[in-house]
This record gives structure tokens, sequence and C-alpha cells, in this order.
């Protein structure tokens, strides 16, 4: 994969139509002159179209923030890749770990996402992995994370210059306001790299995937993270939601 770092907003379901579209206007004019890295948003599933009509023309990306592993079939109130090419997208993220604790999504669900997703062409899946704070509290991270890889990974076909972005999400850190010390981080991306290396081979990973932090980021923190090993970007919550604030962040991390 290139150079470049990736900064992925997750908007989640915290506005409205109107309040969405504003905000995609609002970060669309805010990079404007983006001359360095990839910025995308991931809006609700109702803006999808109306947000990729806005960000036409421009240097942002579009995502969705779910997907399902069947490409059509009768699956009521699920969304295909194919649909979401078809809607602009170019991201996906994939076993947030809020799906994975208020909708009980597992590995098993993700993985089969993750190779859906990976048959339609433009479509990059962001892969959601971390563990939560008893996980952390009884040193037991280390193995969450090559757990969760593996499940997620394992059997995956990844050709050409098909992209996989992995992003590691300390669920304890999510939505409180305080990230985890980057050091932390930075040791979890080392685990991270260092399992998918076991498991695609050095070259492959340094050419399809990337290896990103998300967790309570927001311009006051972000600033130790920059330059961290094996850190590629980052994947914002919160601080997307205000194009300021948003701003804020990407220009610390490009």
């Amino acid at each position: 994969m290139d150079n470049e770092k990736i900064i992925i907003a997750n908007w989640k379901m915290k506005l409205n139509l109107q309040e969405t579209l504003e905000l995609a206007k609002s970060i669309k004019a805010k990079f404007k002159d983006l001359k360095k890295g990839e910025i995308a948003v991931c809006p609700n599933f109702i803006s999808l179209l109306e947000v990729a009509k806005i960000l036409k023309g421009g240097k942002i990306g579009l995502g969705a923030q779910d997907v399902f592993w069947e490409q059509k079939g009768a699956y009521t109130g699920e969304i295909s890749p194919g649909l979401l090419v078809e809607a602009g997208c170019k991201y996906v993220i994939i076993g947030h770990s809020e799906r994975r604790k208020f909708l009980m999504e597992n590995y098993e669900i993700i993985h089969k996402e993750i190779k859906a997703v990976l048959q339609v062409e433009d479509l990059i899946p962001i892969v959601c992995i971390g563990e939560n704070w008893d996980e952390r509290k009884t040193d037991r991270r280390d193995y969450v994370l090559y757990d969760q890889l593996q499940q997620a990974l394992s059997g995956v076909d990844v050709v050409g210059d098909q992209k996989i972005i992995l992003a590691y999400e300390p669920i304890w850190a999510i939505g409180s306001g305080t990230a985890i010390e980057p050091s932390e981080a930075e040791y979890a991306h080392k685990i991270i790299k260092l399992t998918l290396n076991n498991m695609f081979g050095m070259e492959m990973v340094n050419n399809n995937f990337k290896i990103i932090y998300g967790g309570s980021i927001n311009p006051k923190n972000v600033k130790g993270f920059v330059g961290l090993e094996n850190l590629d970007g980052m994947l914002v919550g919160g601080a997307s939601l205000d194009a300021d604030e948003f701003y804020s962040v990407v220009k610390a991390v490009l």
C-alpha cells in the first residue's frame, strides 16, 4: 500500500439527514486544497446518495458503516457490497465494536463480510479489532488481537492491489473522551503488524494493508500519535462531527 496516511470519519447514528448534508458540505470546503493523504467520511445509510453528490469532484472519499455478506437475496434490511459501490462508496467499516457489542456480530460474520467486500471492485474494508477493559486488565490483549485477526482474515485471499485497512480500537477507550497512551497504541499496532506478517508475508502486508487507530482521538491528543511506528492513520468518531475539530485532527496527522 502507498505511504499516504488515511483519516476516516465515522459519524455513527449521531446526525439527522440535514445535519449530515451540512457537515459534508463544510468538510468538503475545508479540504478543497488537500495536497496529500486520504480522507473519507462514513455517514448513515440514508445519507449516502446525497453525500456522494456533495463530495463529487472533491478530495473526500465516501464510506459506509456496515455491509452484509451476500451480494443479493432475501435479506430484509441489509445492504450488499455491490449496492455500496453503486452508491459511490470507496470504503466500508466492518465489525465495529458497537456492532459487536449491541448487535452480537462475531468474527465469523466479520470474516464473511470481508470476503464479500473483496469480491467487488473498488471497495476497501476497514476491519475493526480491539480488546475490552477486562481483557486489557488481565493482560490478554496480545492474544485477543491475534485471535481476532485469525478469525477475521484466515482463508481470505488478497490478490493484486486489493487493500484492507485494520482499525485498532480499544473498546474501553471508544467514546470515553480519553485515548489510550500513544505507546500502548504503538505496541498494539506492532502486534497487529507481526501477526499480519505471519499470515500474509511482509511484502503483501506492506503493499496491501494499512493499520490505523481509533478511540477518542481529538485535536488535543492527536499530536501524541503522530509519527508512531506502524500507524497509517486514524478512525475518528466524535471529533469528526465538527468540521473545525476534524480539520485540526487531519492537519496534525498529515
